[in-house]
């Protein structure tokens, strides 16, 4: 891809002084002009055969400056910032011919461009740009039924979709299974956001272990327990039938006994071993195994072991095996100190085991601050240890020893401990297995420690009383966590959140999609200072077609974006969208189903918009399918 030094001398070999590369901001942008020149939305009058001396000096300001940006020369990505040139000359400069070039006038009035099309070269030269553009949104809104039939009996047509573009029809709203189950063969990735049954049966038996793959290991799969099954039956690779295994019991499914005797008879027994959900009768076998990695791997099971087996391990001639049952043994039973020297790692046993009181005394005392570091959150630590390291100089142990869940909030407030109110939050698992202990949760809701009342904040029901409590939490965070999980979140606390959060990539409809959040009553901030507030009045249900329209007009990029996605939105202001000055309005203003017919087949075979516009909704079916066939008879 050609920098900004290269295009920098093509300008100049053209005749033209390189002013400064412009990022668009509020003007109107090259993309928008990429897609006019190449007739797409194109104000009639615009073609031209050549242009000539007396265009580019409409073009040109009295210095003789203009904008311009030339294709395939991508400063900033997608062709999409602006260089202000000089022309010096009284001639033409040189930009005709291969790759093409698009130009506008400083006060965004002339716009002049050459592509190269089907049949040639394309030029096309518009004054009066915005009053133009205007006209043909208006023109381009009157399309009538029959026009738009007659539109999509001719897509694809003889432009065939590149292979790439059909990802996007997994991602229309439109798409029926039986479209996206024949898209398997093509393109799986929308897997990621699939939720229909059906496409997921298909998915799962797929013959290509490729989809196969996709479906089990996508973000939060939405796999039932069955396909999960189904899924690791029907992997060939004893490898991969295990990890799918893993990944089942990771995301909650039940693995049926007979599909873990399947496993544990297979050539990777020893991580078989491993599964979480493995049924315990099968742990005196895995215990006398032949493999000193599976007796290793009983040994997690430790509580479940019977005294005889647990006897053997400790006595085992393999040193991972000893180890691991040593470990084992003392989270419950203290670890004398001729035991732990003999450690060949000590650290495990110094984050997990219980330790002979002599010795834990003496680490939390005189050890290294790497050691008391490991001791602070040692769910195995006596209370004389807590209290020590809870005194420790370290500012970071003392922290740790702060969130230890057999603190009483009482000693919790009274650690001295460091917390970055913007530092990431992750909730505490003590907390999380208390979330159903509506008890519980009244303590730790008045806990001292932020992270505490976070965790709190997570539990997807709490009791009114804690959710009064957290919705009027000093911490922002406890708010916004409480309005993310928390079904119980109350409206006004969720309006509150609204006004500087809309949303985490784990929670993107979170505060305003959730179902406590206010509706009624939001026209009212049409006219708020806030564009985040006047984003709301189109969610009201009382809101207007007129207040949509006045919307894809506001001088904020994030209230038209809310404009260009609602479905009342005109089809003229959806095709005056397209040449929005920000990238993420024009690409909403793409998906929305009120665009004309004309408008969005063209854009369907444009580079730079296919991929956006073949989710639009408004696409029929049976096109969808032939862009799909298409689609799939392409070179990969």
């Amino acid at each position: 891809m050609p920098n900004a030094e290269q295009l920098h001398e093509l300008l100049a070999r053209a005749g033209l002084m390189v002013v400064e590369d412009v990022r668009p901001g509020s003007l109107f942008p090259p993309e928008a002009g990429w897609r006019i020149a190449r007739g797409i939305a194109a104000p009639d009058g615009g073609a031209r055969e050549a242009l000539d001396a007396a265009w580019w000096r409409r073009l040109c300001d009295a210095d003789g400056e203009f904008l311009v940006a030339v294709l395939r020369h991508r400063i900033g990505g997608n062709d999409s910032w602006w260089t202000r040139v000089r022309h010096a000359g009284s001639g033409v400069p040189e930009l005709t011919g291969d790759p093409g070039f698009v130009a506008l006038s400083l006060d965004g009035q002339v716009l002049l461009a050459e592509v190269l099309g089907a049949d040639g070269p394309r030029v096309t030269a518009l004054d009066r740009l915005p009053e133009r553009l205007e006209e043909a949104a208006a023109a381009a809104g009157r399309e009538t039924e029959a026009e738009r039939a007659e539109v999509w009996a001719a897509v694809p047509g003889r432009r065939a979709l590149p292979r790439h573009w059909a990802e996007g029809i997994g991602f229309n709203p439109a798409a029926t299974e039986e479209l996206l189950i024949r898209l398997l063969d093509v393109a799986d990735g929308f897997l990621h956001g699939c939720d229909r049954p059906a496409v997921l049966d298909a998915a799962v038996a797929h013959p290509d272990p490729r989809v196969r793959s996709r479906a089990a290991d996508t973000f939060r799969p939405k796999l039932t327990s069955d396909q999960w099954v189904r899924l690791v039956r029907a992997e060939p690779s004893p490898d991969r039938r295990v990890l799918w295994a893993e990944h089942a019991c990771l995301w909650g499914a039940e693995l049926p006994e007979d599909l873990y005797d399947d496993l544990l008879a297979g050539p990777s027994r020893a991580r078989a071993a491993e599964l979480p959900g493995l049924p315990a009768q099968h742990l005196p076998g895995l215990a006398a195994d032949a493999d000193p990695r599976v007796r290793a791997a009983a040994c997690a099971r430790w509580e479940d072991l019977a005294a005889p087996p647990r006897e053997r391990l400790l006595a085992d001639t393999d040193d991972a095996v000893r180890t691991a049952a040593l470990l084992a043994h003392h989270t419950d039973v203290p670890m004398p100190r001729e035991v732990f020297a003999a450690l060949p790692d000590p650290w495990r046993a110094l984050e997990r085991c219980r330790l002979a009181p002599e010795l834990e005394a003496e680490l939390v005392r005189d050890g290294e601050a790497e050691v008391r570091r490991a001791l602070a959150a040692n769910p195995g630590l006596g209370a004389h240890g807590v209290a020590v390291l809870a005194e420790d100089p370290q500012g970071d142990i003392r922290s740790a020893v702060a969130l230890r869940p057999d603190l009483t909030e009482e000693q919790r407030a009274a650690v001295r401990h460091d917390f970055a109110p913007t530092t990431m939050s992750r909730t505490l698992p003590w907390v999380e297995d208390l979330h159903g202990d509506a008890d519980a949760m009244r303590r730790l809701a008045a806990s001292s420690h932020p992270l505490v009342r976070r965790s709190v904040a997570r539990a997807r029901r709490l009791p009114p009383d804690v959710v009064a409590r957290l919705a009027r939490d000093g911490d922002r965070v406890v708010r916004l966590f409480l309005a993310e999980s928390c079904e119980d979140a109350p409206a006004d606390m969720l309006l509150e959140v609204w006004r500087w959060w809309d949303g985490s990539f784990s929670h993107p409809d979170r505060p305003r999609g959730h179902p406590n959040f206010p509706r009624a009553g939001l026209r009212s901030y049409i006219a708020d200072p806030s564009g985040r507030m006047r984003r709301l009045a189109l969610d009201d249900p009382e809101s207007t077609p007129a207040h949509v329209a006045r919307l894809a007009r506001d001088p904020e990029a994030e209230v038209r974006r809310r404009a260009a996605e609602d479905p009342r939105l005109s089809p003229a202001d959806a095709v005056r969208l397209l040449n929005d000055p920000e990238a993420h309005v024009r690409d909403t203003a793409v998906r929305n189903p009120r665009l004309p017919a004309r408008i969005l087949t063209g854009l369907l075979h444009e580079r730079d918009t296919a991929c956006a516009a073949v989710t639009n909704p408004a696409i029929p079916v049976s096109v969808l399918h032939r862009i799909l066939t298409a689609a799939a008879a392409a070179p990969r």
